[in-house]
């Protein structure tokens, strides 16, 4: 097999450039792990860059049953491979302590495979992956910016975000219809957030499922907003950063524990 046809169901654009597959493989700092993980590595254009690293433990994992021949057709049989869904696989079954995670990722998961880096927040040292810059600066913004929002939150809560560097659609098979981005997170000191983190989410959830209205109306149609600062609910979701999304998380879980609504 001498090339895999790139699947608009997968989201797969494949990158042709190796000098900027070299640069987006050379952005994973190593620095807190030994194991890596590569999500879907099509034709392996980052792979082979990824095993001259010689990193103690290195996996792709790969649904596409195409790119998976072609992987082992062109690699040596030592390459990990585990042919499956990333989104719907056990981590911990793959790797036993940290790991970072990297990938040219499908567009149309993405976001879902950040939020599973969240969800294994406690093992992933670092998440290095080229998505739609839409998505990476969605990821990136900040308080008072539109396209900050949900993923924002919950990420800048636990990691630290950097856009590296941009990728033109003409680099890719096929042309994307946008512009791609190289982004960086790297697991912050916050072990656990000063508050309840599962109330947290649900909190943050609230404030931005209406984001035109001020959190007075959006977060107390959910939750009693009692003894928050009356200039912060009059404010909308998009102006606040994730220490006063905690800080309102704490004042909700004392109105709960004293019997008010949520």
């Amino acid at each position: 097999m001498s090339f895999v046809i790139p699947k608009k169901r997968l989201g797969q654009h494949f990158l042709k450039d190796r000098n900027v597959a070299e640069r987006i493989t050379r952005s994973l700092t190593g620095e807190g792990y030994g194991n890596v993980i590569e999500v879907g590595p099509g034709m392996g254009v980052l792979t082979g860059f990824l095993l001259e690293r010689s990193f103690g433990n290195f996996v792709v994992i790969e649904i596409d049953r195409e790119s998976v021949s072609y992987l082992k057709e062109h690699f040596p049989p030592s390459l990990k491979i585990i042919e499956a869904d990333f989104l719907r696989i056990d981590m911990k079954k793959v790797f036993d302590g940290k790991y970072a995670i990297i990938g040219n990722f499908p567009y149309n998961i993405s976001s879902q495979i950040f939020f599973k880096a969240l969800e294994d927040r406690d093992s992933v040292v670092e998440v290095t992956g080229m998505i739609q810059s839409e998505v990476a600066e969605r990821i990136h913004s900040g308080p008072g910016s539109k396209k900050y929002g949900i993923l924002s939150v919950f990420l800048q809560a636990y990691f630290e975000v950097e856009i590296l560097f941009s990728v033109p659609p003409h680099l890719f098979i096929p042309p994307p219809q946008v512009n791609s981005s190289v982004i960086r997170l790297r697991r912050n000191s916050v072990a656990a957030l000063d508050c309840d983190e599962t109330l947290f989410f649900r909190v943050v959830k609230a404030a931005f499922s209406q984001r035109r209205k001020t959190l007075r109306n959006a977060v107390g149609s959910q939750f009693s907003t009692e003894g928050i600062d009356p200039e912060i609910l009059s404010l909308r979701a998009e102006r606040l950063p994730v220490s006063t999304f905690v800080e309102m998380t704490r004042i909700i879980k004392q109105n709960l524990t004293n019997g008010k609504k949520g």
